[in-house]
């Protein structure tokens, strides 16, 4: 779903009320669990996290005057999504995460490379995704980046 916001709190302050509340609780786990290099805003018409320039200068390949995208969060038409780069580079990471879903929730893992979808609002393991956000810094995503996706 495209939201015309020029900020996070824009973009929040759009979403229906019941699906406010879980990007909120989203966002907050995020903010708390996400390493203090990455920044929130609003990147490609979602929440976004990402490498600022300032830590990471040659930005994202595809267009170097925007930071190195690392985890989006959108409410999309029928469900919540979470997109976590680290996740689709890292074998390890993903490989953890799938055996960890299970015990955290009753909902089979609807996933593709980097999204993760919440068609089950009220069944998301915010303390799973909190888990998920210390797994990488954004030194050790530049380095995987660099490694295997930068072309």
């Amino acid at each position: 779903m495209k939201f015309a916001a020029s900020t996070p709190k824009d973009y929040i302050n759009q979403l229906p009320v019941e699906r406010k509340k879980v990007i909120e609780q989203l966002r907050a786990t995020i903010r708390k669990n996400l390493p203090s290099t990455f920044e929130e805003q609003l990147s490609y018409g979602m929440l976004g996290y990402v490498v600022p320039h300032a830590v990471y200068p040659s930005g994202y390949h595809v267009n170097p005057a925007l930071p190195l995208p690392f985890i989006n969060l959108a409410s999309q038409k029928n469900y919540i999504a979470l997109y976590h780069s680290g996740i689709y580079a890292d074998n390890g990471l993903m490989s953890w995460f799938v055996q960890e879903y299970p015990k955290h929730t009753a909902q089979k893992l609807d996933m593709g490379k980097s999204c993760i979808r919440f068609k089950k609002i009220d069944d998301i393991s915010y303390q799973l995704i909190g888990e998920l956000c210390t797994k990488m810094s954004a030194e050790s995503w530049i380095e995987i980046y660099e490694q295997h996706i930068k072309k």
